[in-house]
């Protein structure tokens, strides 16, 4: 069964004006999608998830990670949430069975101490949101040679841009997870071994 897929970083001064540079650092390591761009949409949220959000916009064409991080710097506050959503390039198998390479929705989330009565304690300073795991899964398609080809892509796409945001923005801990007890790399194996 699909579960979501986040990546949660946490950093040593997540306060204020210091968690600008985080923010732009992660963005700047995302691949994003040749098809889609840049960042595409900022929300600003204050206090929690239930509040009216403050800034709301789109973008398209896309903007740049910088350009996308002075949008936030106006409203910079502790007990704020930020959203960015971009897009990379993946696999994904169409109606017909052919596997395609298109653009898949990412939300980067940062969020404040404060907010939310400091839920980043437990889902991280900046929470990557990557949808459902079934990008990396694909249970209901047959394994072919072709299939587990672009599976893996897919996989080392997650991969490198993990290890990459783990290099290059100072993240103090990270840790990649899903809502439930299943881990990915537990999902993967039981997959392949269904077909041996």
């Amino acid at each position: 069964m699909p579960d979501p897929l986040y990546l949660s970083l946490w950093f040593p001064d997540f306060s204020g004006p210091a968690m600008l540079p985080y923010m732009l650092s992660v963005l700047k390591q995302f691949p994003f999608s040749e098809q889609r761009p840049g960042v595409t949409y900022i929300a600003v949220q204050p206090v929690s998830w239930t509040e009216a959000s403050v800034l709301e916009q789109r973008f398209s064409p896309g903007i740049t990670p910088e350009e996308a991080v002075v949008v936030a710097a106006d409203l910079v506050h502790d007990d704020y949430a930020y959203v960015f959503d971009v897009y990379w390039d993946m696999w994904t198998v169409d109606e017909a069975r052919k596997w395609t390479l298109a653009p898949s929705q990412v939300k980067i989330i940062a969020q404040g101490e404060e907010f939310e009565d400091g839920v980043q304690q437990e889902t991280g300073h900046i929470e990557v949101d990557f949808g459902l795991d079934s990008l990396f899964v694909q249970e209901g398609v047959e394994l072919t040679e072709e299939s587990q080809a672009r599976i893996r892509e897919n996989v080392l796409r997650l991969i490198e841009f993990s290890k990459k945001v783990e290099m290059n923005s100072r993240a103090a801990s990270r840790r990649l997870w899903s809502e439930s007890d299943e881990s990915l790399p537990q999902k993967l194996i039981a997959r392949l071994q269904r077909v041996q």
